[in-house]
């Protein structure tokens, strides 16, 4: 019975039924807002959902059955069940977060789609390297903001009149949106020389920031990409290693056959 629960979990056709359940969920999900739908359809999407629950919670069994100890030892295997036991509580009033948080259940395409996983291990790879540009960036927009409301502050109070205020404008200048015709036109129309302080910002902010975040990413998934090739390469040599010690084997079986052969025949 064992083999065979673990032959069904390990088994691709299982693991793509997931995959289909998953993405129908989400569908079904996207189709519980619009209100038109539910009127007509509430009663299927609400039971198909009851049924994705069930679905997902037998899978998790099965695999807590399987793998056991080892399956608590696995980060994504608690994800998929903290996943499901959001799931499991009742979505009424007292629980009513809960009913949100079902969306969450979207996110277990990342565990159940390898190449989903590998993007998300590289991200949190680059983690330290992430915290080192954003504390940086940080430390721009904190001195950025500090002369901006000291600078604006007193003629367009409603960008630059706090700190707070500050931050969120150089933000939206970083995103470059509506930043010139929107903010720094108007701020140059009382201070002609406003482009002396938006255009290094947006320079610093926007151009390297911004790439350097991306470049550090690119280099993580470069390094993901280059151990998976080493691994690749040692299993092949691993394959080759006991190829050949097979073809020694076989040789020497025949070589002890040749010469059974022969003794037979000078017997």
């Amino acid at each position: 019975m064992y083999k065979n629960i673990k032959s069904l979990v390990e088994q691709k056709l299982f693991q793509n039924f997931i995959i289909a359940i998953i993405i129908l969920n989400g569908i079904t999900m996207g189709m519980e807002t619009s209100t038109t739908i539910m009127k007509h359809f509430s009663e299927y999407i609400l039971t198909f959902d009851k049924m994705v629950i069930a679905i997902f919670t037998l899978e998790i069994i099965l695999r807590i059955f399987v793998y056991r100890v080892s399956f608590f030892k696995d980060p994504w295997s608690l994800f998929d069940f903290f996943i499901v036991l959001i799931s499991l509580f009742p979505a009424n009033e007292s629980f009513a977060i809960f009913r949100v948080l079902r969306v969450f259940r979207l996110f277990r395409l990342i565990t159940v789609v390898p190449q989903m996983r590998k993007i998300v291990a590289a991200l949190l790879s680059v983690i330290p390297g992430m915290l080192s540009i954003m504390t940086l960036m940080a430390l721009i927009f904190y001195i950025f903001a500090i002369m901006s409301t000291n600078l604006f502050g007193e003629n367009f109070p409603q960008w630059f009149g706090t700190l707070g205020d500050s931050f969120y404008t150089l933000f939206q200048v970083m995103t470059l949106e509506s930043w010139s015709m929107g903010i720094v036109r108007p701020i140059m129309e009382v201070h002609p020389y406003a482009w002396a302080f938006f255009i290094p910002f947006i320079f610093v902010a926007t151009f390297v920031m911004i790439n350097l975040i991306v470049a550090v990413i690119v280099d993580a998934m470069a390094i993901l990409k280059e151990s998976e090739e080493q691994n690749i390469i040692g299993e092949v040599k691993n394959s080759e290693f006991s190829l050949q010690d097979e073809i020694k084997d076989l040789k020497k079986e025949i070589n002890d056959l040749k010469n059974l052969i022969t003794k037979m025949k000078m017997d």
